[in-house]
């Protein structure tokens, strides 16, 4: 009998030869999935806003990076054409959902949201048709807040719709490359920290306490998804929720 060579315990890297685009890559979800796409072999290529930070991110995961706001969609587009080699996943972040009240509604923030939640993706899949293998993925980030009716979600409610049917169509046209989409309830990022400041901790606490997995979300859980999503070559056009359960509790 011909013994393993694998030692006991250890797995052969799932994505071993294969190249990652993270776009939103220097902090939190994207950042997170490029460390565990790394740890699966990927070669990772990192994209973000903030040059320091994104250097830090770089330097930390021997990853090649690109500085600009991914919502100029003409530096998008070249970026896409300037990658030397064809890529086999990209994965879309973006900043936080906007909420207000329709009397306080800030159309310029309203604008600005469609640019990084809707068209972003849009712009992503026009770009990366020709780039990507076939067989696979773009993924994209979206939420499950928006889908309880309350004063403040007119907006948010309607890309919280939104993003399924785009990935649905997405995946059709785009076929064999598949588009998934990571429907996200609140997870314990900087960006969440930086929106809540010293209600932090309060947030984190009730999670604990009424999710049923009685502990917050993290970008560790996204990130495994993520690189699922990036491995399954039978999903495609679906939306995967990823809360913990917060659905069920504050729905």
């Amino acid at each position: 009998m011909t013994e393993s060579t694998t030692a006991p315990g250890r797995h052969e890297p799932e994505l071993a030869g294969q190249a990652v685009v993270v776009i939103g890559g220097s902090a939190g979800i994207g950042l997170e999935t490029a460390r565990r796409a790394r740890a699966e072999g990927a070669v990772v290529i990192l994209t973000a806003r903030d040059p320091d930070r994104l250097r830090r991110a770089g330097l930390e995961l021997g990853a090649r990076t690109v500085a600009f706001d991914a919502t100029d969609f003409e530096r998008l587009g070249r970026f896409f054409d300037e990658l030397p080699t064809p890529i086999d996943h990209v994965l879309v972040t973006g900043p936080g959902p906007y909420y207000a009240p329709l009397a306080e509604l800030d159309v310029a923030k309203v604008r600005r949201d469609v640019d990084a939640h809707l068209l972003l993706p849009l712009h992503v899949a026009r770009y990366a048709a020709g780039k990507v293998r076939p067989g696979g993925t773009l993924l994209f980030m979206g939420g499950t807040g928006g889908r309880r009716t309350a004063v403040g979600l007119a907006f948010i409610s309607a890309l919280t719709a939104a993003l399924p049917a785009l990935t649905k169509n997405l995946a059709l046209e785009l076929a064999p490359i598949r588009v998934n989409l990571m429907a996200a309830g609140f997870v314990d990022t900087p960006l969440s920290a930086a929106i809540l400041g010293d209600r932090l901790d309060t947030r984190r606490e009730q999670l604990r306490t009424t999710l049923p997995i009685r502990r917050v979300v993290g970008p560790a859980d996204v990130a495994a998804l993520a690189v699922h999503l990036m491995t399954n070559t039978a999903v495609t056009g679906a939306t995967f929720d990823i809360d913990g359960g917060q659905q069920l509790v504050e729905g």
